[in-house]
């Protein structure tokens, strides 16, 4: 048999699998199917190998060479062409043949004509006639709607790092790329990132079906969970409600599923015709340990056809699609697009380095999507350096699987490593020791102020050692079973339910796992991740790592832990197995200098010091204190940087040492000095040139010691020293002469503070300039000046300057027994500059002065204010006294609108409100 012979047998082989009949031209029969495919049929150019029929039309043709010309199957092409534009013998209709093929006996490739630019891409197996039918049917091909068709997105909800996504990836299927990536970190919202772009290749692309793929069962549900859940920024309606989404869980595809969600062991099951059971779908493929051996073979599968999906998605992309399981990708000519918060190099090079948006960690802790972690390490003896049992030592035998002990001795010496641990030996102290470290660690350092333990997660090796743990973690805690669970899919416990109330209620406060929820699982409050195992792959670590990252409001952290004091600002991995530094992990915790107290950085930057590590930790913190702070603060630091946020200086230092941003700006100073470089023949100098200068204007703002004393002052008000070491007792009740003399030196600031600063505070310009000028005293003007004062050095807020009167000039101050309202600060500033011989409460002065004045008014008028009238001027009276003025836009307030509002006060006062209002913001403020 001759190799050209061999091929053709093999491609009608493939041919007759995917439904075509086949038939040499003298026995032509197009009615003998929906396909034909003719042998040998006459064309003006010659014979084509095969002439495609679908329904009685001539649509393709296929030129079939033997397997040695594989290599060289692309210059086949313009034979295919030929063919596919010649004039075919008893065919009136002499238009272009569609749909090209060149096929050996191993490897198939295809061009669709009615592609823009079309160009041909390999497939695994040949199409059924029903596709090309259905294809030539279609006004546009699908490329051709990716590139024409596609709407600007709206970009409403979504976040810039989304949006970057959607169009990246939009932009790339435009250009008919085969494969897309997209890096973006964890909790940054992947999958809603995946289901928008679903959406839209759905609606406005006209895909038929799309494969999402996951890496576990458990995923699998979280994903689905996040389709129903879905609402398109068009249509009000569920995005399950438009299309229907199936999650695998049997062989068969529902055929009129828009969406499928599977794990790629399903898909391997379904292809190959295997049987699967549903624990294998558990397992994440990262901790498998896979040989050549295991290798998976798919075949042709008539039931799911290589034109099954047009788009496969790939969440978390990992390490087994570029192995054993990678055939089940190729099997099916679709565009894959792959979503990861962890890519290496394996990863870019699967696909082509068509990387279509990239979001790092780094930046999601800039952007406060994410939060970022310390690293607490815990080392024991026996952790590090193993440990030894003697022969004809007495200890418990336990069996791996039912975990029935007999005591018995020691047959021979057994040394063993840390490696070993929990595995062959188990080390019940080890373990009780790791726990107790973790406990004292995390009560007194990490979260002391927290009055529960915060939510934990405890990443153990096997099922028996969870179970170690959990025991000991209940014993070492005093808890009961509700306090510690385990999650796994083995575990007796429906999982997802003990997953909920880790993630919803009080209990569980720690849960250990092996492997459930080490990738794709959110839980928000999780603040403490404790790693008792080691981790294969750098990967996998950084997925397990992302558990802890996800960003949370304080209200939705107080549900579950409820002495947090906000938001949640960071996690902490702590580490008692060494897997930080086995795996040298991508992700940075930005927290470089735990120990360096923020003004010695802040001070730090602004001499000049420029490492990673000093930059970095200074950037952690500002993004950490922006999460804290209120608005008041934030305004502060950003009045004094000139405008930027906290949370933006902290991101720009990050963005400084953006890596690749600092060879692009080498790259661009070298072509502004007519030097011609590439990122392969950058100078070391260079380099180190971009990054200081891009460094250097990231510390700019940190030149101003305003900036730097206004954010270490609004550290000061956040924070407070809570001194547990040195207790207290009374030993004097009573005012002393060092209280009296402490209440004099407060005066003194206060009256010093005044006399500096009255030309440059608005509410002290109003009392120096009196009587002189005369100008309404707002609200405004005495928060400015109360927010001033409160602020370190001085803390001179108005109960302590109140305090400090009632201490040293008792007999002249009155009201010391009411509640202070900001407003006593103008009293208080009135006093100081001796405009009162008393100090009263504002809201006294106020109804003494109102009392006179519309005394003084009656008295002037001809006729005197009605009763009707003297309410209103009460109640105007009343809001003057809490507020230091009233303007029209005051009348929405509560007290007013309850009344009639605005309209009413109108009603009953007419033009004359207006210059009431005046009158009264001057006579009874001044």
């Amino acid at each position: 048999m001759t190799p050209e012979t061999k091929a053709r047998q093999q491609i009608d082989q493939k041919l007759e699998q995917a439904d075509w009949v086949i038939q040499d031209v003298k026995q032509l029969n197009l009615a003998a199917g929906m396909g034909v495919a003719v042998r040998e049929y006459p064309t003006d150019t010659g014979p084509a190998d095969y002439m495609l029929f679908v329904n009685r039309n001539a649509v393709g043709v296929i030129e079939a060479k033997k397997d040695s010309a594989g290599e060289n199957i692309t210059a086949v092409e313009s034979q295919t062409e030929r063919y596919a534009t010649a004039n075919l013998k008893w065919r009136k209709d002499n238009s272009p043949l569609r749909f090209l093929f060149e096929a050996t006996g191993q490897i198939i490739r295809f061009t669709d004509n009615a592609d823009p630019a079309p160009r041909s891409r390999e497939i695994f197996h040949f199409f059924k006639p029903e596709t090309l039918a259905s294809w030539f049917a279609q006004p546009d091909t699908l490329r051709r709607r990716l590139a024409e068709q596609i709407p600007a997105l709206p970009e409403q909800n979504l976040r810039d790092c989304q949006i970057s996504a959607v169009t990246g990836l939009e932009k790339s299927l435009a250009l008919n790329k085969p494969r897309a990536l997209v890096h973006m970190a964890t909790g940054a919202g992947k999958t809603f990132t995946a289901i928008t772009s679903v959406y839209r290749l759905l609606k406005f692309g006209g895909a038929k079906r799309i494969l999402f793929l996951v890496d576990t069962r458990n995923l699998g549900k979280q994903a689905h969970q996040e389709f129903m859940a879905y609402t398109p920024p068009d249509d009000g309606r569920k995005f399950t409600e438009l299309y229907n989404a199936q999650r695998l869980a049997s062989p068969n595809i529902d055929p009129h599923s828009q969406v499928c969600i599977s794990t790629i062991q399903r898909m391997y099951s379904i292809l190959s015709g295997e049987p699967i059971d549903e624990s294998a779908e558990d397992v994440s493929l990262n901790e498998v340990q896979q040989t050549a051996q295991q290798e998976k073979f798919v075949r042709y599968n008539l039931a799911v056809p290589v034109e099954t999906f047009d788009f496969i998605i790939i969440d978390e992309c990992h390490r087994s699609i570029y192995n054993l399981w990678k055939q089940v990708l190729d099997y099916f000519d679709a565009s894959l697009i792959g979503l990861t918060a962890t890519p290496d190099k394996r990863t870019f090079g699967f696909f082509n380095e068509n990387i279509v948006a990239e979001y790092t960690y780094e930046q999601s802790v800039a952007d406060g999507v994410n939060v970022g972690y310390d690293v607490y390490e815990i080392e024991t003896e026996i952790t590090q350096k193993g440990a030894e049992l003697k022969a004809k030592e007495w200890v418990d035998h336990r069996d791996r699987q039912t975990r029935k002990k007999r005591w018995g001795e020691t047959e021979e010496d057994t040394a063993y490593t840390g490696k070993e641990l929990d595995r062959s030996v188990v080390n019940i102290s080890q373990i009780r020791k790791v726990i107790q470290a973790m406990k004292t660690a995390v009560e007194t350092q990490i979260f002391p102020a927290r009055k529960e333990t915060p939510k934990t997660l405890i990443f153990a090796k096997t099922d028996s050692h969870a179970d170690d743990i959990i025991n000991i973690v209940r014993e070492v805690y005093g808890q009961g079973n509700a306090f510690c669970k385990k999650v796994t899919y083995r575990a007796e416990e429906d999982a997802d339910s003990i997953l909920s109330s880790f993630r919803n209620d009080y209990n569980p406060r720690i849960a250990v796992t092996v492997d459930m929820i080490a990738t794709g699982t959110d839980v928000k409050p999780l603040e403490v991740l404790l790693f008792m195992r080691d981790v294969r792959s750098k990967g996998y670590y950084e997925q397990m790592k992302g558990r802890g990252v996800r960003s949370l409001d304080g209200d939705s952290l107080k549900r579950v832990s409820n002495s947090a004091d906000g938001a949640k600002t960071r996690f902490v991995l702590i580490d008692a197995v060494g897997v930080e530094k086995s795996l040298q992990t991508e992700s940075r915790p930005l927290e470089k200098k735990p120990g360096v107290a923020l003004k010695d950085l802040l001070q730090g930057v602004a001499i000049g010091h420029r490492d990673d590590d000093t930059v970095l930790s200074l950037a952690n913190r500002l993004v950490r204190l922006g999460k804290q702070l209120d608005d008041k603060a934030q305004a502060r630091i950003a009045k004094a940087s000139g405008g930027i946020p906290v949370a933006e200086l902290g991101k720009g230092l990050i963005a400084a040492l953006n890596p690749d941003a600092i060879v692009a700006a080498a790259l661009a100073t070298a072509q502004a000095k007519g030097i011609t470089r590439s990122e392969d023949t950058l100078l070391p100098e260079e380099i180190e040139a971009a990054r200081a200068e891009r460094v250097a204007a990231a510390c700019a703002p940190f030149d101003q010691p305003a900036l730097r004393d206004e954010i270490e002052n609004a550290r000061r008000e956040r924070e407070q020293l809570i001194d547990h070491v040195n207790l207290d007792q009374v030993t004097f009740s009573g005012y002393s002469e060092q209280a009296e003399t402490q209440a004099k030196a407060v005066i003194e600031s206060f009256a010093s503070y005044i006399a500096q600063h009255k030309d440059e505070i608005a509410a002290l310009s109003f009392f120096y300039q009196q009587p002189y000028q005369r100008r309404a005293l707002t609200f405004d003007m005495i928060e400015e000046l109360h927010d001033r004062l409160s602020r370190p050095p001085l803390l001179l807020t108005t109960e302590r300057l109140w305090s400090a009167y009632v201490r040293v000039q008792a007999s002249q101050v009155k009201g010391s027994d009411t509640r202070r309202q900001l407003t006593d600060l103008a009293s208080l500033v009135r006093f100081a500059l001796g405009m009162e011989t008393e100090l009263k409460p504002f809201s006294e002065q106020v109804d003494k002065r109102f009392q006179e004045w519309i005394f003084r008014h009656n008295a002037q008028r001809a006729t005197a204010f009605t009763p009707e009238q003297t309410d209103w001027l009460r109640l105007i009276k009343d809001h003057i006294a809490s507020s230091c003025s009233i303007a029209r836009d005051d009348f929405d307030y509560a007290e007013f609108a309850g009344k009639g509002g605005l309209q009413k006060a109108w009603g009953v006062f007419g033009p004359q409100l207006d210059g009431l209002m005046d009158e009264m913001n001057q006579e009874l403020v001044a």
